[in-house]
């Protein structure tokens, strides 16, 4: 049994958002955005209580069932440390099943304010590590723990019984490149999304986005002039367009003007990633078709405070 941490101490997680694939990178790259859930977690006497404000509110599980909760005894476990109970309190601004990393935001909040409870045991590749296996692939939530770009994957054991491996590293991302986000007002799931995509694909498409994804790494670091170039996919981006024809519709007019336009994640936001601003004609008609126009710088890492009573 691990050392119990003492009542009255308080972690409070500042974690952004993130954007995965970055078009070509699919399960691979992903993005830090500047949009953040704030999580404050303090240890109590025994019992829990989650509360809830902003995004999510009044729709997600208030018990063990919540994301950050299960992650948080997760990292606990990872650090081997106990409590007797947990007030969680979640101010949220990610918006959910957007496809802007908020179940990652999530995972990645619970497991370091449980790494900063233990007093930083955990390292970042840890927390990558338990994070990670919430989703089953490590893109968001290695954005989200390191900050900037990353290029992320995963190893699988030959035999698949062992627990899968989940690595990143962090890329800086030159410091012209700004994000606008477009935020549709629906829903999509990760998992209904993903059973649009095709079991193979041919080799021409394969060496396409491998090409564009090498690209897109140069982009993001040193030559923005490439991002539009960096950002075209043939792997998932046409499937899932027919299940997500708003979507489709305003990557494809993005880019015929010329920006870096791609579905975020599983969608259904639109990202583009420029280094001017996009014209404020084409977001006021965005907006005016009920999309949430989002301007967003790229975001750092995860941040945590830790108080003690």
């Amino acid at each position: 049994m691990g050392t119990e941490i003492p009542v009255g101490r308080t972690a409070t997680v500042t974690v952004p958002a993130s954007s995965a694939n970055l078009g070509p990178g699919f399960d691979t790259l992903g993005l830090a955005l500047g949009l953040h859930d704030i999580v404050t977690v303090e240890v109590t006497g025994s019992g829990l209580v989650v509360e809830v404000m902003g995004e999510g509110e009044g729709e997600v599980p208030l018990d063990e069932r919540h994301l950050v909760v299960r992650a948080l005894r997760e990292g606990l476990r990872a650090a081997d440390v106990t409590v007797r109970g947990l007030r969680v309190t979640c101010q949220n601004a990610v918006p959910h099943a957007r496809g802007l990393g908020s179940s990652a935001s999530a995972a990645v909040a619970g497991v370091a304010a449980a790494n900063g409870l233990a007093g930083g045991v955990l390292s970042d590749a840890d927390m990558i590590q338990v994070a990670s296996s919430f989703e089953g692939h490590p893109d968001n939530a290695a954005a989200s723990v390191l900050g900037g770009a990353v290029v992320s994957w995963t190893h699988r054991s030959v035999d698949g019984r062992s627990t899968p491996e989940y690595q990143a590293v962090h890329l800086d991302v030159h410091p012209d490149i700004r994000a606008t986000a477009l935020v549709p007002d629906f829903h999509a799931s990760t998992d209904a999304v993903r059973r649009v995509l095709p079991s193979d694909v041919s080799h021409e498409d394969a060496r396409f986005n491998v090409s564009r994804t090498a690209v897109m790494t140069v982009a993001l670091q040193s030559h923005s002039e490439l991002l539009l170039e960096g950002t075209q996919d043939r792997l998932h981006q046409t499937y899932r367009a027919e299940v997500l024809p708003v979507t489709a519709e305003w990557v494809n007019r993005l880019r015929n003007r010329g920006y870096a336009a791609f579905l975020s994640g599983a969608g259904p936001t639109v990202l583009v990633l420029s280094t001017a601003p996009v014209d404020p004609a084409i977001l006021a008609d965005a907006e005016e078709q009920g999309l949430r126009v989002l301007p967003l710088d790229v975001a750092g890492p995860v941040s945590v405070t830790v108080t003690d009573a």
